[in-house]
């Protein structure tokens, strides 16, 4: 498997996560700096970053989670209007609200691989190993979920006409 479609298998997955808990309303998740930290802290057990790098990562992180927490209450009013829409049969409704949750999906995406790229830029090159081994575990391992994050479940394989 290429390195481009791990990558796009681990922020699908990410992104999916994301989706379920927005959809899942409160409490929510955690805010924008307790996500940011609580991944360090993984990313630290499992790579040795040393506390440059973990400065470095915090702020890679928040500014990512802060960038995309201001869509979280879009996406969850998008989801109330695509429940309301499938009750009502309403094509018009629907289409328009997935379409809503598929530009706010792909500014997700967006925003995890800037940061992921981000990250991986500060990684010495045996870090960067142990990092795309984390990778090979499937999504959530190497975004700092750990692993079970609600992904393995929701994960069914590379997206429809791309095998190996």
């Amino acid at each position: 498997m290429t390195a481009t479609k791990k990558v796009l298998i681990l922020l699908v997955g990410v992104t999916l996560a994301t989706g379920f808990l927005i959809a899942q309303g409160p409490p929510g998740p955690p805010d924008p700096a307790t996500m940011a930290q609580h991944q360090v802290k993984f990313l630290t057990t499992v790579l040795s970053l040393t506390s440059t790098q973990q400065q470095q990562a915090l702020t890679i992180f928040t500014n990512a989670a802060n960038s995309e927490s201001g869509s979280l209450d879009t996406m969850k009013t998008a989801h109330e209007a695509l429940n309301a829409a499938v009750k009502n049969n309403d094509s018009a409704g629907i289409t328009q609200a997935a379409n809503t949750i598929g530009n706010l999906m792909a500014q997700s995406v967006a925003a995890h691989a800037k940061a992921s790229a981000a990250f991986y830029q500060i990684l010495t090159p045996d870090q960067q190993t142990k990092y795309n081994q984390l990778e090979d575990h499937g999504p959530g391992f190497a975004m700092g979920f750990g692993p079970g994050f609600g992904m393995t479940t929701h994960y069914v394989g590379p997206p429809p006409g791309e095998h190996d």
